[in-house]
């Protein structure tokens, strides 16, 4: 067997369960689950009649290039979204789709990586579990970059060593983050881009948040259009990682796609051709349906203002809450350990919630995650309501 394999550490959710294990929580109260991002709104008509209309498909072997149509589709959406003008965006050299940004995370550290040179992946502290165990499985050592209250949420690029950079091969960044919701700006983008210039390594942007944003006048950027408006006309060490999951609620569909630097590109197109997984037919058409169209993202970003104003509402008179800029997580400050906050919350008032700790990694002496759980309001407005009213009686040590 692989001896990295001994490396991965459990998985947030394996941690919460072993956790609950054993609590038995009120009866009387139905349980709500807000622990796992996973969206819960309907997967808009027009995308499921479309995958429905070309169940033909299934006769075909997908390429792993995808349909010259659905690259298009993504390259419209790519240069409408973030300003960048259809020349600069080429549909078959800059754009390839992906079963869900989970698998090309992984991969793409399994293509880029070179284990003869010590390498290094630097990932945000909180972080998304696939960037490390995608990290750990190439043969490079994760380093933890905390991301801390004090500066934001935001990675302070400056606290690497230089040491590190010199070793870096591939840098995560994850705009709007995974658990805070916290958003990079053009700034933060040119200091990045200026390191990857510098010492050669790859920025992998995960972005799968950017279409759940709070105000309609601010959308967040992406480090393509930051990387344009800097004048890196040709993208050179980026790479962003989109999905219609969050974006269109198609979880169940796996569909997304990585755009950017088209060398980078076209090695990674002969890793995933070896890999083996190309988009079915019938999803690529869905998949086209929902980059065209803009309406239905609108009216989920909406859904989830009304969850956010609610449940903040209720809850911000008896404890510390803020109003995210994107993402539908709240990253909630405990005065409880985290781990203890959850397990009672859990056995008092049939809330689960995941322990911000379970997220990060000890790191320059401290885990940044500790004293804070990640809340996805990803339930119905009236469960979130109810929710956010049970964990207020929880916080206020209110019994029935």
């Amino acid at each position: 067997m692989n001896p990295h394999l001994q490396l991965l550490h459990p998985y947030p959710f394996e941690k919460l369960a072993e956790l609950k294990q054993g609590i038995t929580p009120p009866a009387h109260k139905a349980h709500i689950a807000l622990s796992i991002g996973e969206p819960k709104h309907a997967t808009p008509a027009f995308i499921q009649e479309a995958l429905v209309r070309h169940l033909q498909g299934l006769t075909q072997y997908p390429t792993t290039k995808g349909l010259p149509e659905l690259r298009q589709a993504i390259a419209d959406w790519i240069g409408r979204r973030f300003a960048i003008p259809a020349e600069h965006i080429d549909a078959d050299t800059q754009v390839m789709p992906v079963n869900g940004t989970r698998e090309a995370l992984f991969a793409i550290v399994q293509a880029v990586v070179d284990p003869r040179e010590k390498p290094v992946v630097i990932m945000p502290n909180p972080f998304y579990q696939i960037y490390e165990g995608a990290a750990l499985l190439a043969g490079a050592e994760p380093y933890y970059l905390n991301t801390l209250e004090a500066d934001g949420y935001l990675p302070d690029f400056n606290s690497v060593p230089e040491a590190i950079w010199q070793r870096c091969q591939l840098i995560f960044i994850c705009s709007p983050g995974n658990p805070t919701g916290t958003v990079m700006s053009q700034a933060d983008h040119e200091k990045l881009l200026e390191l990857a210039t510098r010492y050669n390594f790859v920025i992998a942007s995960d972005e799968c948040y950017t279409e759940l944003y709070d105000d309609e006048a601010l959308p967040p950027r992406g480090l393509l259009q930051s990387a344009y408006q800097a004048g890196m006309i040709d993208f050179k060490n980026c790479v962003i990682f989109q999905s219609l999951s969050k974006r269109s609620n198609a979880p169940g569909l796996r569909s997304g796609f990585v755009a950017g630097d088209a060398e980078i590109l076209r090695q990674f197109l002969k890793y995933r051709t070896y890999h083996g997984c190309p988009m079915p037919v019938t999803t690529q058409h869905a998949s086209i349906a929902a980059w065209r169209d803009e309406a239905h993202v609108q009216q989920n970003r909406q859904l989830y203002r009304d969850k956010f104003t609610a449940f903040i509402e209720i809850l911000q008179d008896v404890c510390e809450i803020s109003r995210p800029p994107a993402s539908f997580y709240i990253w909630l400050k405990t005065a409880l350990p985290d781990t203890e906050f959850a397990l009672q919350l859990f056995a008092q008032q049939n809330i689960t919630v995941l322990p911000g700790s379970y997220l990060s990694r000890d790191s320059g002496g401290i885990n940044p995650g500790a004293n804070h759980v990640r809340i996805a309001l990803v339930a119905p407005l009236e469960e979130c309501v109810e929710a956010a009213q049970r964990i207020k009686a929880f916080i206020l040590g209110e019994s029935e």
